[in-house]
């Protein structure tokens, strides 16, 4: 029969998952609006033959273009928000009863202290700030593309939708190194990676602050490693110190890993971080 403890730890981890399957949903609809535009935009230029109303067929196709991406800015700084000030808080909340009900304290109780508060703001700050970050730079990639397709549509050669589109991918997100993803697997990537390190760090944070153990112990897959998931140090099932933790609450997008409070560790200093169990 399953316990309460174990019902409401699969609760927990049931919410965490409603949280980060919203929020990837709400993100890509928001970059689908520009996905949908490109193709509407590049469709309807297709079509402008010379004549009398090629021109105003031009610019009509580009108002809407332009009135798209304002959308999407707009809808997709209002998910970053939302995500930023709202959830992502919850999420922290989340990890931290979690650490609570795996410690079975019950009299112990979690609450917004100035360390935690301190702790998912800078969390939150940064994680809004990476996505603003991709945000604008897709709105730049969308007025980088219009500019293309006007130049293209109004020469004297043959429009090309295809080069165009293989030229200006808005369907994916494009890295300084140039490397590009599909955007629904990066928005999956990205907001896992987000929501689960802000989870494992509300749990290192409690276990310091509301147990009051300076010791974690490490679940995760078998072959990940602690900082990267190529790292020889690996993390299953190990002890690591609350700083370490909070340092790498998780090493690699998708990382299933864990914290488990140890509290029979309290006091002990002559354990090496990172000590195998």
């Amino acid at each position: 029969m399953t316990t309460p403890v174990r019902a409401r730890r699969r609760s927990l981890r049931s919410r965490l998952i409603s949280y980060i399957s919203d929020a990837i949903t709400r993100i890509r609809s928001a970059w689908r609006i520009l996905i949908t535009a490109q193709s509407q935009l590049l469709l309807r230029l297709s079509r402008v033959r010379p004549g009398a109303r090629a021109q105003a067929r031009i610019r009509e196709a580009i108002q809407e273009f332009q009135q798209a991406i304002a959308t999407f800015y707009r809808e997709a700084g209002a998910f970053a928000d939302r995500w930023a000030s709202v959830d992502l808080p919850l999420v922290y909340r989340e990890g931290a009863y979690t650490m609570l009900d795996n410690a079975r304290r019950p009299g112990v109780r979690f609450s917004w202290t100035l360390r935690h508060q301190q702790q998912v703001t800078a969390l939150s700050a940064q994680y809004y700030a990476d996505l603003t970050a991709r945000i604008s730079e897709a709105l730049r990639r969308a007025r980088v593309f219009l500019r293309a397709a006007q130049d293209a549509v109004r020469s004297r050669t043959r429009f090309d939708s295809a080069q165009l589109r293989r030229d200006h991918p808005l369907d994916a997100v494009v890295y300084a190194n140039n490397a590009r993803h599909p955007v629904d697997s990066w928005a999956s990537a990205a907001i896992t990676w987000q929501a689960v390190s802000t989870a494992n760090s509300g749990a290192a944070q409690t276990a310091l602050q509301e147990l009051g153990t300076e010791w974690v112990e490490v679940r995760d897959g078998h072959d990940c490693g602690w900082t990267t998931h190529g790292d020889e140090d690996k993390a299953n099932r190990t002890l690591r110190t609350v700083q370490d933790a909070l340092a790498h609450p998780t090493s690699h997008p998708h990382c299933i890993r864990e914290f488990l409070p140890r509290l029979d560790l309290i006091g002990r200093t002559e354990i090496r971080t990172g000590a195998p169990l």
